[in-house]
């Protein structure tokens, strides 16, 4: 299996499930409607659905990077305002997540082991090679997942 097959294993089981820590971000949100993910059970936090909408934000923006677009998210492309808080809309949200990281775990299993050393386009420091941005996707969804977690709890 090669490397980047490896990476898009492990930035899938941390979205959708078989994970070895625990629940994935499905998993986790398996049953949360749309008036818990619209709920902010803590002040100044993010909600769930911002959350999902964020999570879903970067994996497009990584997505994007491995085609060669340098990407820098604006602070409403980062965490994007619920507008909607229906259950269509909440569910739209949901598939538009899961969608974008589909296309994120094919980006990267076809990305070729090869270019795993180069530089991300638009990133300026020496580390943010698309080896470190791979992982970092897969750091990025368990943090919020834990965050969805207790968000859970505290509604």
């Amino acid at each position: 299996m090669s490397e980047t097959a490896r990476l898009a294993d492990q930035i899938r089981r941390a979205f959708e499930g078989e994970a070895w820590h625990g629940d994935s971000v499905l998993e986790i949100l398996k049953n949360v409607d749309a008036k818990q993910a619209a709920a902010r059970p803590i002040k100044k936090a993010h909600t769930i659905w911002e959350l999902v909408l964020h999570i879903a934000a970067w994996d497009g923006a990584v997505r994007r990077r491995t085609a060669g677009q340098p990407v820098n998210l604006s602070d409403n492309e980062n965490f994007p305002p619920v507008q909607d808080t229906s259950a269509a809309a909440w569910k739209k949200a949901v598939e538009y997540m899961r969608r974008t990281h589909n296309d994120l775990v094919q980006a990267v299993a076809g990305f070729p082991d090869s270019r795993l050393q180069e530089q991300v386009p638009g990133k300026k420091e020496s580390f943010y090679n698309f080896f470190y941005m791979f992982s970092g996707i897969v750091q990025h969804e368990l943090y919020h997942a834990g965050q969805i977690v207790l968000l859970k709890k505290a509604a």
